[in-house]
């Protein structure tokens, strides 16, 4: 197996095409661990893995404490409501009173982008494994959603994935860009004009379009984005029903798309304004795979950045 040269992961703008590769090859590998009667290998024994988690997840957190148990890691779960950050603690003290106690992977989610620089200069012996910093990215999200696509078409290079929605405060779709150019697809977003950042083209191989039909027109794979309200500061669109009408994906406008094309959405889902629910429960949607290949990218990334030999 190749090695994998990074201590941390912050970024899939940080990795090359081949590290990706490699990531999601074992990724495909672990899956093999999750489909046993007992799902459980001594990959990880006696290595100590603390979630720390300021936001609230279910799907991220969730998997990667799947991950580290089923590698038999010790696992330590913190929130910002349990922890000393509610006393006013910095996220430096934190990360330095963490350190003490010898963990091995810190898993951490924070509102500050680049957050996860900060705290991977402090902890020199400890390995930092990004799951979501404010706008700035979201790489095992990333990778998921790779393995998910490579799964359904055997292949990125040469996909045409639309990515719609909230594109300026989503950190999946900078990841979804960061990773997708790197192997070759070419991405296209659409959103209101308001949530669609100036220069996103600068990113990759990537087209901005007016309009949602001109994006998913064609499309391999449609991406779609939770309106993320809470970091947008004020309201960007007049009204969800709006919204919903311009840029929500219903099966009228989904047949734009080709006809074996897939929809993806990162979750947690609005029903009926990013996405109807005949597409969410309907044979095209890969949500709950992309779900399911979470677990298998996480323990690909905890095993990669310990270090670890399989056995």
């Amino acid at each position: 197996m190749k090695s994998f040269a990074h201590k941390d992961i912050i970024a899939l703008r940080d990795l090359s095409k081949e590290e990706i590769e490699l990531l999601i090859s074992t990724a495909e590998t672990m899956r093999e661990i999750n489909n046993r009667p007992i799902k459980k290998v001594p990959t990880l024994r006696g290595r100590t893995v603390i979630n720390l988690f300021y936001e609230a997840s279910t799907r991220t957190r969730t998997s990667f404490e799947i991950a580290a148990k089923r590698l038999s890691a010790d696992l330590v779960n913190i929130s910002p409501s349990t922890s000393s950050s509610t006393k006013g603690e910095t996220l430096s003290d934190t990360a330095l009173n963490l350190l003490a106690m010898k963990p091995d992977i810190i898993v951490m989610r924070h509102s500050a982008s680049g957050a996860h620089y900060f705290l991977s200069k402090r902890l020199p012996t400890c390995s930092v494994i990004n799951a979501g910093d404010g706008t700035h990215e979201h790489p095992s999200q990333g990778l998921l959603d790779m393995l998910t696509m490579k799964d359904r078409f055997g292949r990125l290079d040469g996909l045409k994935v639309a990515i719609v929605g909230d594109i300026t405060h989503s950190r999946v779709a900078r990841s979804n860009i960061q990773g997708l150019t790197k192997m070759g697809s070419h991405i296209f977003v659409a959103g209101p004009p308001t949530m669609v950042p100036p220069g996103v083209e600068k990113l990759g191989n990537v087209t901005a379009c007016s309009t949602m039909k001109e994006a998913i027109e064609d499309a391999d794979v449609v991406m779609m984005l939770r309106i993320q309200q809470e970091r947008q500061g004020k309201t960007l669109m007049p009204s969800t029903g709006e919204y919903a009408k311009y840029f929500g994906l219903n099966p009228v406008n989904l047949k734009l798309a080709k006809p074996d094309a897939m929809v993806m959405h990162p979750g947690p889902i609005n029903r009926g304004v990013e996405m109807s629910s005949f597409v969410v429960d309907g044979n095209q949607a890969h949500i709950l795979k992309q779900v399911e290949n979470g677990v298998a990218v996480r323990m690909a990334m905890l095993y990669h950045v310990i270090g670890g030999e399989p056995e």
